[in-house]
This record gives structure tokens, C-alpha cells and sequence, in this order.
């Protein structure tokens, strides 16, 4: 996340204190957005939140419905459906991602099967802060739209729906810590 164009810097009550997001513009109406944010969530937690793929539309702002469709060892096959609201006007997507998992590694990573986009892939990663007791929550995604999708009109939305995923995460996994 060193190479950042734009960095963005939330505070908020929670227990956490920043949410640092670059984003990159690409050839071709691609982009390469990239959140982290610093929680006192475990890493157990953040990991069974991430990986409980059938309930993620519970808690994750705009995604209308996450259904896992295969799972063979690590490997996962999602059906995700998102929505937004663009100036009125209703949008939506859909996602059929190839998912490997690597829980010793804290790593999520994504690949876009068929969908609505032309590239859709990235990963969700967790990793521990040296000598302290929180864990950094990292979020990568890059995507390129079709042709009819503007791109430049949801970039702003995308980069606000990556703190928000981040965030919803969190608080999910500080719910059922148990």
C-alpha cells in the first residue's frame, strides 16, 4: 500500500483508528483499489466472518446475496449478486468467483469465473501487528467494468463501499467474538 495515488484516513469511535485506501487508475477503465484497516479483532474472528460465504450479504452494505456453489479442499466457487443506487437510478452486478483459501497465510484470494465485469479479482487478507495485540484487515480488488458500465461514475462509490466492507467486517467479527 506504498505506492498509493490517494490516501484517505477515517476516525471513528471504535477501536480502531485508521482505514488507509490507495487506488490506482489503470489502462483500459481499470482500477486497483487497495483498503487496510488497523482492529482489535482476532484473527479467528475476522477469519470465520470472511469465510462464512452463504451469510455474507447479512452484513456486508450492498451485496444482495453470497452463495457458495462448490467447495472442493480450499478452493470455493461464490455466486454474488451487489447493488447500488447511482443518482436514482438502481445498478447491479453480478459475480461468479473462483476463491482460494490459506488460513495459514490469512489469505482470501479471488478470481472473477463469469459476471458482469471484464476482470474482477483481488483478495482479503489478514495479518498480525508486531508487538501488539490487533490485526490489520487488507482489502485488494481490481476491476474492470464492460463497456456500458462507466467506470469513472462508480470509482468514488467503489472506494467508499472498500471502507465500508472493511468496517462491516469488523464489526461482525467483534459481534461474535462469543
Amino acid at each position: 500500500m506504498n505506492n498509493s495515488q490517494e490516501s484517505v484516513d477515517h476516525n471513528k469511535k471504535d477501536d480502531y483508528a485508521t482505514i488507509e485506501q490507495t487506488m490506482e487508475k489503470l489502462s483500459g477503465g481499470t482500477r486497483r483499489l487497495a483498503a487496510q484497516l488497523t482492529t482489535t479483532s482476532s484473527f479467528d474472528s475476522l477469519w470465520n466472518v470472511l469465510t462464512d460465504y452463504d451469510r455474507l450479504d447479512l452484513y456486508i452494505p450492498n451485496l444482495l446475496s453470497s452463495k457458495k456453489i462448490y467447495r472442493k479442499n480450499n478452493n470455493v466457487h461464490l455466486k454474488q449478486v451487489g447493488a447500488q443506487d447511482f443518482l436514482g437510478m438502481k445498478f447491479s452486478a453480478e459475480v461468479t468467483i473462483d476463491l482460494f483459501e490459506d488460513k495459514e497465510l490469512g489469505l482470501l484470494k479471488f478470481n472473477l469465473i463469469k459476471g458482469d465485469f471484464r476482470k474482477f479479482e483481488g483478495s482479503w487478507k489478514i495479518q498480525s501487528i508486531k508487538n501488539t495485540l490487533k490485526n490489520s484487515l487488507i482489502y485488494e480488488l481490481t476491476v474492470q467494468g464492460c463497456q456500458w458500465m462507466p467506470i469513472g461514475m462508480i470509482e468514488k462509490r467503489l472506494k467508499k463501499d472498500l471502507s465500508e466492507n472493511l468496517m462491516a467486517v469488523d464489526r461482525q467479527a467483534k459481534s461474535s467474538r462469543g
